[in-house]
């Protein structure tokens, strides 16, 4: 398995307002975060199906928060609020799953096991 090493995507921190710099700390920091995660995942999973499972547990993460940070996006901008910083953590999110796509032998493995859950999934939904 090869290391994968998450970032914050450049064009989107030039994106954000120069007088507020917190939040792009607040997403290096995140970033950091999710890293570590994932190297521990990875030094922890016994084969590559093991860590493809792990790995789609943290981008279901990912999904679950770029869904809540998009559904503020009206909700600010019905309140006459700026929407930018939850667009730019929505597309911070969206970038993060881009880029462990981008890793060959952890994209046929990702999509082997998300279509192994729906399997599941469906299989336990007909059960009822």
């Amino acid at each position: 398995m090869d290391d994968i090493e998450l970032g914050v995507p450049g064009p989107l921190l030039d994106a954000l307002p120069e007088e507020d710099a917190t939040a792009a700390a607040d997403m290096e920091r995140a970033v950091e975060g999710y890293n570590e995660r994932l190297a521990r995942l990875l030094e922890a999973a016994d084969d590559d199906g093991d860590a493809a499972a792990d790995v789609l547990d943290l981008i279901e993460d990912f999904e679950a928060r770029r869904e809540r940070f998009d559904a503020f996006v009206p909700e600010l901008r019905a309140w006459g609020q700026s929407p930018v910083f939850a667009l730019a953590w929505r597309n911070l999110y969206a970038d993060l799953i881009a880029q462990l796509y981008e890793h060959d032998w952890l994209a046929d493995r990702l999509d082997r096991e998300r279509n192994a859950r729906l399997v599941e999934d469906g299989i336990r939904l007909s059960d009822r």
